[in-house]
C-alpha cells in the first residue's frame, strides 16, 4: 500500500484561490514539540468534522457566514499578508484550520513558499504525495473525546492514521491528542495500539477553554500520560490569550 494517497496533479497556479479565515503573527506555538516557538499562522475555512468542543468554530459552523469568516483569496494575497506581518524566508509558519487537508489539492502554490511550513490536520484525510517536500512538520489530532456531532468511523480513519503514523516514525509528524480526563487516556491508548503510533510522537493535552481548566486537568492528567510514555504538553496560547482570535 502506497504511504500517500493517489491524487490528480495538484493545482500549480499561483492564484488559486484559498477559503482564508485568518493569517496572523508573529505569535508562538502553543502545543506540541514545537510549544513556545516564534511563528505564523494561516488559518483555512471549512472542516469536515464538527466537535462539540471545538475552540475555532467560526472556521465551519453553520451560523456563521462564510463570505464574511473565510472568504475565497488568492495564494498571493495570503503571502501579502504574511509579508506585511513581517514574515521572512525560513519562518515558522503553521497551516492551520478548519481542515486544511480538505483544500488539497490547491495547497501546492502556498506550501511551496519559502517558509518552514507546519500543518495542523485532524487525520481524516491522507498525505498527497509531494507532502514532504514541503511541509517539516504535520500535528496530526485525532478527534477521541466522545461528542453527539460525529461519529467514530468519521473521525477515525485508520488508514489515513497509519499513513501519518509512518511519517511520524520518520520524524515528520508528531500526534495530539486533547483529552478531558484520564479516562479518556484509555481511549489514546487502544488508538495508538491498534495504528501503531510510535510513543515518541504522542502529545497529550487538556481540553479546555480557559486557564483555570487547562491547569486542573493538566494536573490530574500529567503523571498518568508520562505512565504511559506519552509526551505531555500545555495549551500555552489558551493559557496566555483565552479564546482571543488572532493569537
Amino acid at each position: 500500500m502506497s504511504l500517500f494517497q493517489p491524487t490528480t496533479p495538484p493545482v500549480r497556479d499561483e492564484h488559486v484561490v484559498l477559503p482564508l479565515s485568518e493569517a496572523f503573527g508573529p505569535t508562538l506555538q502553543g502545543e506540541g514539540p514545537y510549544t513556545g516557538r516564534r511563528c505564523f499562522f494561516v488559518r483555512l475555512g471549512r472542516c469536515n468534522l464538527h466537535c462539540d468542543f471545538c475552540d475555532t468554530p467560526f472556521t465551519w459552523r453553520d451560523d456563521f457566514d462564510p463570505a464574511v469568516e473565510y472568504p475565497d483569496t488568492p495564494t498571493e494575497e495570503i503571502v501579502d499578508l504574511l509579508v506585511s506581518k513581517g514574515a521572512q524566508p525560513g519562518d515558522m509558519v503553521v497551516l492551520s484550520g478548519g481542515e486544511p487537508l480538505m483544500q488539497h489539492k490547491r495547497l501546492l502554490p502556498l506550501l511551496s513558499r519559502p517558509y518552514s511550513w507546519h500543518v495542523e490536520t485532524n487525520g481524516t484525510i491522507p498525505p498527497p504525495s509531494w507532502w514532504t517536500e514541503h511541509v517539516i512538520h504535520t500535528s496530526v489530532s485525532p478527534k477521541l473525546i466522545t461528542h453527539d456531532s460525529d461519529p467514530l468511523k468519521k473521525r477515525i480513519k485508520p488508514v489515513a492514521l497509519s499513513k501519518w503514523s509512518r511519517l511520524a516514525e520518520d520524524g515528520h509528524a508528531a500526534f495530539k491528542f486533547v483529552v478531558a480526563t484520564t479516562d479518556d487516556l484509555g481511549l489514546v491508548d487502544d488508538l495508538v495500539a491498534d495504528i501503531g503510533i510510535p510513543l515518541s510522537s504522542v502529545w497529550v493535552m487538556p481540553e479546555g477553554t480557559d486557564a483555570a481548566t487547562l491547569d486542573a486537568r493538566l494536573a490530574d492528567l500529567t503523571q498518568a500520560a508520562i505512565d504511559r510514555g506519552f509526551n505531555v504538553s500545555g495549551r500555552m496560547h489558551t493559557m496566555i490569550w483565552g479564546q482571543e482570535r488572532g493569537r
